[in-house]
C-alpha cells in the first residue's frame, strides 16, 4: 500500500521497483473524488488531512489483503500508521505520526526529552513582532507548522525582517492553494525559532522495531543561511569528522526514541557547529522528490525505494549496505518566479564527467515559484565519482552548463461585467 501526493515524483519509480519484485501495488493519492481515475493508475482518492476516513475508504477499497504500508510524504504519515495499527502491521503509532508530522509537536517532544533544538515559540498567524523579540529574539526562522521543502521558511535579522516574514508567512498559509487544509490548527499557527548556524547535514536511516540503522549520512556543501532555505546539493558520504558523524547518528536514535518512531524509513535534518549537534527535523518517510536515485545497495546495486519495499515486508535485501562509491544529487533551483519557457544546455550538462543523469521535471509554459513560496525545483542532476568532492565537483559543472528562461506571468484580464 502506497500513500502518495498526487503530483508527488517518487510514486512512479516505487511503483516500478514494486513491479520488478513482482509486488502487486494499491497506491491512494490526494486527488478530486469526482474525476475518474485521471491517472489511470486505479489509486483511491482520499483526503490526508483526515487520516481515520481516509483509512477506512483504504480498507473499504481495498480488493485484497494489505501486507505493508508506505507513506511518500509528510502529510501521509499519520493515514499511514492509523492503517499499520488497524492492520497490526509494523509501522508507526498514531500518536508517533501525529508528533513528528507537526514541526510544533516534534519541537515540544524533543525539547522535553532534553535534546538540542534551538529555542522557540508557537505563535497566531499575524503574531505582533514586539512579542516575538521578547521571547525568542534576533535572529530568528520564520516557519509554517506544517509545510515541507522549506516552503515559507524565512530567517530574519532585524525588526523590520521579522515583521515582513511573518507577513509573508501568514499570508502563504491563507493562500487558497491548500483548500480545506486552512482550516486545520496547523495552518493557523507559525513556529518562530532561534536561528543556529553551522553545517546542515542530512540522515537517510531505517528503523526496525526501535533499532535504527543508518543508510546514508549527506552533506549539503551550499550554505544554507538564509533568508530563505531552498535546499541545492545533496553530498554522500559526508566529510564530517568520523566523531562528528557518531554525534549525529547518536543523537538522531535519541530524537527518534524520543517521538516514538519505531518502524520504517527516517529522514532527518541536523547542524553542526563546531562538533555541537542541533536537531532541525525528523520525517517519518523517505528523502523527497527523486534524490533516492544518488543512493544503491547492495550487490545488485538496488535503489532505496527496492530496499524499503523489502524492509516492509521482511524480506531478504533489506539490510544491505550502500555501494562505497561517492554520489551526490542537485535539486536545480528556482531562479524566479514566472512561467518557464526554456531550459537550454541539458545535453552539454549530461556530457560532463561524472555525470549519471538529469531530468527536468517542470513543465515548459507552466508557472513556477521561487524559494520561499516554491516548493518544486525545476529537475535534478546526479553524478558518481570516487570521492565526494569530485562528485559536488561534476554537479556544479553540470548546473554551470544549464541556461534558464523564466519570463513574468501576464495577468489575465476579465471581461467586465455589466452591473
Amino acid at each position: 500500500m502506497l500513500l502518495a501526493s498526487k503530483l508527488g515524483y517518487q510514486t512512479r519509480t516505487f511503483v516500478l521497483a514494486a513491479q520488478k519484485l513482482d509486488v502487486p501495488v494499491l497506491l491512494a493519492t490526494d486527488r478530486c473524488v469526482q474525476l475518474d481515475d485521471p491517472w489511470g493508475d486505479q489509486a483511491i482518492p482520499v483526503r490526508f488531512e483526515h487520516p481515520a476516513e481516509a483509512a477506512e475508504a483504504i480498507l473499504a477499497r481495498a480488493a485484497g489483503p494489505i501486507h505493508a504500508v508506505l507513506a511518500l510524504g509528510d502529510h501521509q504519515v499519520p493515514t499511514a500508521a492509523w492503517l499499520a495499527e488497524k492492520l497490526g502491521l509494523p509501522g508507526l503509532s498514531f500518536r508517533a505520526a501525529e508528533q513528528v508530522s507537526s514541526k510544533a509537536r516534534q519541537r515540544e517532544a524533543l525539547a522535553a526529552a532534553g535534546l538540542p533544538v534551538p529555542k522557540f515559540q508557537v505563535y497566531p498567524l499575524d503574531a505582533a513582532p514586539a512579542e516575538v523579540l521578547r521571547c525568542v529574539g534576533l535572529p530568528c526562522v520564520v516557519k509554517p507548522i506544517a509545510l515541507a521543502a522549506s516552503q515559507g521558511v524565512i530567517r530574519a535579522d532585524t525588526p523590520a525582517d521579522l515583521a515582513e516574514a511573518i507577513a509573508r508567512v501568514s499570508a502563504l498559509l491563507r493562500s487558497p492553494e491548500f483548500g480545506p487544509a486552512r482550516q486545520r490548527t496547523e495552518f493557523q499557527h507559525l513556529l518562530v525559532e532561534q536561528y543556529v548556524g553551522g553545517r546542515e547535514v542530512a540522515l537517510e536511516a531505517l528503523l526496525t522495531h526501535g533499532h535504527l540503522r543508518p543508510l546514508a549520512l549527506f552533506d549539503k556543501p551550499d550554505p544554507l543561511e538564509g533568508p530563505y532555505f531552498e535546499e541545492t546539493m545533496y553530498i554522500t558520504p559526508s566529510r564530517l569528522p568520523e566523531s562528528w558523524q557518531a554525534q549525529v547518528i547518536e543523537c538522531a536514535r535519541n530524537a527518534a526514541q524520543a517521538l516514538g518512531l519505531a518502524h520504517g524509513p527516517l529522514h532527518a535534518e541536523f547542524r553542526v557547529e563546531d562538533g555541537h549537534v542541533w536537531v532541525l527535523e525528523l520525517h517519518a518517510r523517505p528523502i523527497g522528490g527523486l534524490c533516492a536515485r544518488a543512493l544503491r545497495f547492495g550487490p545488485e546495486l538496488i535503489g532505496l525505494e527496492e530496499l524499503l519495499i523489502r524492509h516492509a515486508l521482511g524480506w531478504p535485501g533489506a539490510d544491505w549496505e550502500r555501494e562505497p562509491q561517492a554520489s551526490g544529487v542537485m535539486m536545480i533551483p528556482v531562479p524566479g518566479t514566472g512561467l518557464l519557457v526554456a531550459v537550454d544546455g541539458i545535453e552539454q550538462a549530461r556530457s560532463v564527467e561524472g555525470i549519471t543523469g538529469l531530468e527536468i521535471t517542470a513543465r515548459l509554459y507552466d508557472p513556477v515559484r521561487a524559494w520561499p513560496e516554491g516548493t518544486s525545483y525545476l529537475g535534478f542532476i546526479f553524478a558518481r565519482a570516487e570521492r565526494p568532492e569530485q562528485a559536488e565537483s561534476a554537479l556544479r559543472q553540470a548546473h554551470g552548463q544549464l541556461r534558464v528562461q523564466i519570463v513574468p506571468e501576464l495577468p489575465v484580464e476579465h471581461p467586465a461585467r455589466s452591473p
